[in-house]
């Protein structure tokens, strides 16, 4: 079943649209799962996977990325990722359609396309029952298609993030370390130049200027 959907823009993680929740329990019981997909937001650049599952407790973060847009949904882990993907195609259609000219905009505010729920709620449950004779049809047709997709552990995604995020403050470090240390080098070698050869050249100055 289909818990939750967000839509952001990838060049900055802005969040773009959202389904609006009226159960209260669920609203509860995702809150942890909504702050996660956020940080996921912020992993994620022109290089990541377009398709992916990520699998986290009793659910899944399915996401797909199409002209710089994420298109993320929260399932939980008995439902079809075949489903789950063909959920986010059509709403990655749809938004592309109404909202693609705007959505490099600058000053757009996070949930500016917050209409967008009208669509997701609609399309939501079309793919609510997946007994129905469409969507098995729509499960057969497209079981190949996904048989590709990566799937990755969420702790794993958040800490290599986290620890490539550290060996670049570590290599800046090290390198301002580095240049500093240059610098000292170069000027304790001038110091110990001077004090070495500096009387010699000025008494062989004094000698030429007598001379």
């Amino acid at each position: 079943m289909v818990k939750h959907t967000v839509i952001a823009r990838i060049s900055d993680g802005l969040p773009l649209a959202a389904s609006v929740d009226d159960d209260q329990n669920v609203e509860a019981e995702l809150a942890d799962y909504k702050n996660k997909a956020k940080l996921l937001f912020k992993k994620m650049n022109e290089n990541s996977e377009e398709r992916c599952s990520i699998e986290s407790g009793s659910y899944f973060f399915h996401y797909l990325i199409q002209n710089g847009v994420c298109y993320m949904t929260i399932c939980e882990r008995s439902y079809p990722r075949q489903f789950a993907f063909s959920y986010l195609e059509e709403l990655a259609k749809e938004f592309s359609m109404s909202y693609g000219n705007e959505v490099e905009k600058r000053t757009l505010r996070p949930y500016a396309f917050v209409k967008f729920d009208t669509f997701m709620q609609k399309t939501k449950k079309v793919y609510q029952n997946t007994r129905t004779q469409t969507n098995l049809d729509r499960l057969n047709t497209e079981l190949n298609e996904v048989a590709n997709i990566m799937t990755k552990n969420l702790e794993n995604v958040l800490w290599r993030g986290e620890g490539l995020e550290k060996m670049s403050s570590l290599s800046d470090q090290l390198r301002y370390e580095s240049q500093k240390y240059k610098k000292s080098a170069r000027d304790l070698n001038w110091q110990l130049f001077r004090r070495k050869y500096g009387p010699i050249i000025q008494q062989q100055l004094v000698e030429i200027f007598f001379f």
